[in-house]
C-alpha cells in the first residue's frame, strides 16, 4: 500500500514536471504582441501636420422650410418656422428663442425659470420638427429682436445654453 502511494506521488511529480517543461516561455502572447507593436511604432516615422496646414471647419447654414423670398419679409439670419402658441401670450413676427426641446415638460421648466427672471416667456410648438421652442421675447421688427437677443446673451455670459439663442420668424 505504501509502495503504491509512493508510486502515485512519483507519477504526479513527473506529470507536473512535464507540464512545466512543455511551456515555451514565461512571456504571455499579449506581451509579445505589445513588444512587436512598440517596435513597429519606433521604426515607422510619425507624420505630423504643421499648424498652418490645418483647414478651418465652417458651419453650414441651417436649412429650414423656407417659403419663396417674396412671401416673407425676413431680414438677416432669422430662422423661419410655423409655430403655434402652447403657453404664454404676445407672440409677434420675430422672436428670440433660447431653448428647444422635444419634451414639453422641459420647455415648461425653462419658461418657469425665465418668468422668475422677469421675462414674459412663451412656449410654442413646431409640428414640422416636433419641437417645443421657448421664446424669451417677441417683437414686430427684426432689429428690435436682434438687439434683444444680443442683450439676453450678454446678461447670461456663463450660460452656454443661452449663448445659442437665435431669432425665429413666425410663418402664418
Amino acid at each position: 500500500m505504501i509502495k503504491m502511494k509512493k508510486l502515485l506521488v512519483f507519477g504526479l511529480g513527473i506529470c507536473v514536471a512535464f507540464a512545466f517543461a512543455s511551456c515555451k516561455s514565461s512571456e504571455s502572447a499579449y506581451k509579445k504582441a505589445y513588444e512587436k507593436a512598440k517596435q513597429q511604432e519606433t521604426t515607422q516615422p510619425v507624420s505630423q501636420t504643421a499648424a498652418n496646414d490645418v483647414t478651418p471647419v465652417v458651419a453650414a447654414p441651417v436649412q429650414t422650410n423656407n417659403p419663396s423670398p417674396a412671401s416673407a419679409p425676413v431680414q438677416g439670419a432669422a430662422r423661419q418656422e410655423r409655430v403655434s402658441v402652447v403657453s404664454g401670450s404676445g407672440l409677434q413676427d420675430y422672436s428670440v428663442v433660447c431653448g428647444s426641446f422635444g419634451v414639453k415638460t422641459n420647455a415648461d421648466n425653462l419658461k418657469r425659470f425665465l418668468d422668475g427672471e422677469g421675462y414674459s416667456s412663451i412656449v410654442v410648438f413646431n409640428s414640422d420638427n416636433n419641437m417645443y421652442r421657448v421664446i424669451v421675447s417677441s417683437f414686430a421688427d427684426y432689429a428690435a429682436a436682434q438687439q434683444a437677443r444680443d442683450a439676453f446673451k450678454a446678461k447670461y455670459p456663463n450660460r452656454s445654453d443661452f449663448q445659442g439663442a437665435w431669432l425665429l420668424y413666425r410663418l402664418n
